[in-house]
């Protein structure tokens, strides 16, 4: 049943973000994993739409922080304030405190801000003042980026990109689904109009759910076989076992969605590019990175 109202989730986002089926199923795939989603592309082809869309239908509360280079970490966590009346400091929650969380450009804001993610990302919680404030759960960021080729851009370094399970480009639409979202009606209105297909308990059973899909002996050894591959070049850094675990994670998912109780090899060769690429180019380039995937994919002979 939960598998179907994820289905219903995705049918909803598709008639909003038109063409982006499998950006769509891959983010979906993210969120259920328990990752984090970093999307890397142009203004102005649904980046900020399809964050709005993965905190609505599922019914989690959302904040938007929009990244500049004048940004502090305590705009992002919150600050301890003064309080005459009991004569000590109260720490007021910055808008990390929510569900869903868009870090919109993040890449203009300085390092030092960036990092202010890290141990939320990581953790699910944040530390102010020495005291540690746990997280709403499910907790879940959706970063954006632009090129790093356009003015005013800091380039995420890799602990920071290493905190993000996948990296999508959600691209430029092809005519047919262009031309409908010329001729159709406003992409704000139909968001506004949505109403959420399930609740945020119901997205955490749907995590649970996942997490018991099984992954057998051979399919863990072809997991290692990929990360051991990617060691052995000289390309760029290798896989770390966070990223083995990522994959395991991501295609766990994608079986679920496949309404499959265990994971099979084709699961990881359709989410690995989603989950390694970003942490494989040393030059941050998508398309260097899709390009030693591929490479890696084809390399590694199928268990």
């Amino acid at each position: 049943m939960t598998v179907d109202l994820a289905h219903t989730l995705l049918a909803h986002a598709g008639q909003v973000l038109l063409g982006k089926a499998p950006q769509l199923r891959l983010a979906l795939c993210c969120m259920l994993a328990r990752g984090h989603l970093l999307i890397e592309d142009v203004p102005g082809v649904g980046k900020t739409t399809l964050a709005h869309l993965l905190a609505r239908l599922p019914g989690l509360a959302f904040q938007r922080i929009q990244f500049t280079s004048d940004l502090l970490p305590a705009d992002i966590l919150g600050v301890s304030v003064f309080d005459r009346n009991t004569n000590g400091f109260h720490f007021h929650r910055g808008p990390i405190f929510s569900q869903l969380i868009l870090a919109d450009e993040i890449n203009r804001a300085t390092p030092k801000t960036q990092s202010a993610l890290l141990e939320a990302m990581e953790e699910g919680q944040i530390t102010a003042d020495g005291n540690t404030y746990p997280l709403p759960a499910p907790f879940f960021v959706i970063a954006t980026q632009n090129p790093s080729s356009q003015v005013g851009t800091f380039p995420l370094p890799e602990s920071q990109l290493d905190r993000f399970l996948m990296r999508l480009q959600l691209g430029y639409p092809d005519p047919a689904a262009e031309r409908a979202l010329l001729l159709g009606e406003n992409r704000r209105d139909l968001l506004a109009a949505l109403e959420p297909v399930i609740d945020p308990d119901t997205l955490v059973q749907m995590q649970h759910a996942c997490a018991r899909v099984h992954v057998a002996g051979p399919l863990a050894d072809y997991v290692q076989a990929l990360l051991e591959a990617s060691r052995r070049s000289d390309d760029g850094p290798g896989l770390s076992p966070r990223a083995g675990l990522a994959l395991v994670g991501a295609a766990r998912a994608w079986a679920w969605l496949d309404r499959r109780d265990h994971v099979e090899p084709e699961d990881i060769q359709r989410i690995f590019a989603a989950v390694a690429g970003h942490r494989l180019g040393l030059d941050h380039s998508v398309a260097a990175a899709d390009a030693r995937c591929r490479a890696l994919i084809e390399a590694v002979p199928l268990p």
